[in-house]
């Protein structure tokens, strides 16, 4: 049962001491290091861990998205790890600006194993780590603060001594305080120092200092000025890369992450979509495509989301939740009414802007930059308006209906929708349309030929037409070709309409495309019907329009 008053149980994090933080008032601009540990933090959190074909397959996907440091695993977990890694370096499948990394505890037989994993690597980054929070000294391992700073102490020595033994491998080394956001910040500190004071780093071969929120604990804001204190009171600033590890547990990793660069950090660390341990890593993906959108280029190419989701859900058995941001499958569609009808016009502003600057409403990111197309941006149900069925009319067959036609026709799909109860894809409205303007089918007229004569203001209209079963041969004069269809009809089979509106365009572009006319008509006694037409000539489009209005009011007598 959950408490009527939580604060019996649960203690509010405290806020850390930095009256004059300056990260909030900065901005992004440029990328960071990325470093994905799918391979190893996400990977040790799958119900089944990936085999080598899997582990391959994921870091070939790393490599073709522009990731350039790679944690590959924990070489001393296991003989699958280990061999997994030392054979990547054997087979020589690290390309020359690919860094790989690998994860040890801070103990002499694990970091000698891990040493061993990377022999004959081009270039490697070891990252050793032991946790310094006070629930882990106190609870775990009933050790006091300088017998934890040993543990970081010893392990740097280790660190630099097996570094020694392989002089032709180009050594990095990264350095956690695990469970940083849940510890003393001075503790974190003296540790940090206690390991550059071995491992002796410099501009040029600079420390990787992880920071991690290894269980998130507090608002972003609060790891932020954590992150900030520590870019702060470091002592060798330049000689040191902050990497950013946040977790996930209150949901705010990625923007844990974004205020942590605002606090000075270098480094991301985090899976693509944000696998991992509890609710997950920060994920990179989100993070990169946040930068796209600010008009950073985050030096990651998700140019085809699609393929990276595919191989991700093939390597983790675990499936991108359809609302996850940029890669979801719904993420870019509309089902409201309103949204569709905002997303339309801003399409629609868009392409008559003609510039480069991505302005559609509820769309904060191109979806054609991602590889989507944007035939599912908006879809169809009983929520949505004659804005999204216009919308899946113009993206499946070119059709641009008028604005009081798309209200007429939007009547027939919401009736459908409610009828169904379900979504309607582009196949039921297509069918929808076709009955609906009797386009398909036996209707009571059809054009089988015609042609025009006459001077201009006064045309002659000689058709040939389907009717109850065959053929009749109708004519009419009027000022141009519809007015003298519609005479035609009205003399000859007494239907009786007027033009109240007409609109043609072509369908596609180029010189091979049909074009489609659309009339709007009224009867004598005020009732008001739509045709449509489509042919490769404009002309018999529009009296192919003109017949679809009197066969709609014909059928409905």
């Amino acid at each position: 049962m959950m408490l009527t008053d939580p604060s019996l149980k649960y203690r509010p994090f405290p806020q850390v001491d930095l009256p004059d933080r300056q990260w909030p008032s900065r901005v992004i601009t440029a990328p960071p290091r990325w470093l994905s540990t799918d391979m190893r933090d996400g990977n040790q959190s799958l119900i089944d861990p990936m085999n080598a074909e899997k582990k391959k397959r994921f870091f070939e996907l790393l490599v073709k998205v522009g990731v350039k440091e790679i944690e590959v695993g924990f070489p001393s977990a296991g003989a699958t790890e280990f061999d997994f890694i030392s054979g990547l370096v054997k087979d020589g499948a690290i390309p020359d600006d690919v860094m790989p990394q690998v994860l040890t505890q801070a103990r002499a037989d694990l970091i000698a194993t891990t040493f061993d994993s990377l022999r004959g690597a081009k270039q490697a980054i070891v990252h050793v780590y032991n946790a310094v929070s006070p629930a882990w000294r106190n609870i775990v391992f009933q050790m006091d603060r300088p017998q934890i700073r040993d543990i970081a102490v010893n392990a740097a020595k280790l660190l630099r001594d097996h570094a020694a033994k392989q002089p032709d491998t180009d050594w990095h080394f990264e350095y956690s305080p695990e469970t940083f956001s849940t510890a003393e910040l001075d503790f974190s500190l003296e540790c940090c120092e206690a390991v550059m004071e071995i491992l002796r780093p410099t501009p040029e071969k600079p420390l990787i200092l992880n920071l991690p929120a290894t269980v998130e604990a507090a608002t972003p804001n609060i790891y932020a000025d954590q992150i900030e204190w520590m870019c702060r009171n470091i002592s060798r600033r330049d000689s040191v890369v902050i990497s950013l590890h946040p977790h996930n547990d209150r949901g705010t990793g990625v923007a844990a992450a974004e205020l942590g660069m605002m606090a000075g950090a270098d480094r991301v660390e985090g899976c693509l979509f944000g696998n991992g341990e509890r609710t997950g890593n920060c994920d990179i993906v989100t993070v990169a495509l946040n930068l796209y959108t600010q008009g950073i280029n985050p030096g990651l190419d998700f140019s085809d989301i699609d393929e990276v989701i595919q191989t991700v859900e093939y390597c983790n058995q675990l499936p991108v939740h359809p609302r996850h941001p940029y890669a979801g499958e719904l993420v870019f569609t509309a089902f409201s009414g309103s949204h569709q009808d905002a997303i339309k016009k801003g399409f629609a502003a868009q392409e008559a802007r003609n510039d480069l600057i991505w302005d559609v409403p509820y769309l904060p990111i191109d979806p054609k930059d991602l590889g989507r197309d944007y035939e599912a941006v908006i879809r169809v149900n009983s929520q949505s308006g004659k804005g999204g069925v216009a919308w899946v009319l113009q993206q499946d067959k070119g059709l641009k209906l008028p604005k009081r036609m798309q209200a007429d026709f939007s009547r027939v799909v919401q009736a459908l929708a409610d009828q169904s109860s379900r979504e309607l894809n582009a196949g039921d409205i297509w069918t929808a349309f076709q009955d609906h303007y009797r386009l398909t089918g036996e209707q009571p007229y059809s054009l089988i030929d015609y042609h025009e004569s006459g001077a201009a203001g006064d045309r002659v209209f000689t058709g040939k037409i389907a009717f109850e079963g065959g053929e009749r041969s109708i004519s009419g004069r009027g000022n141009g070709l519809l007015s003298s269809v519609l005479s035609a009809l009205r003399e000859e089979l007494a239907v009786d309409l007027e033009i109240a509106d007409y609109s043609e365009h072509a369908i596609g572009a180029g010189t091979d495309v049909n074009a489609a006319a659309y009339v709007e008509c009224r009867t004598p006694d005020g009732r008001t019907v739509f045709g449509i037409g489509m042919d490769s000539d404009v002309a018999t489009a529009s009296v192919q329009a003109v017949l679809s209005a009197a066969n709609a009011i014909t059928a409905r007598g």
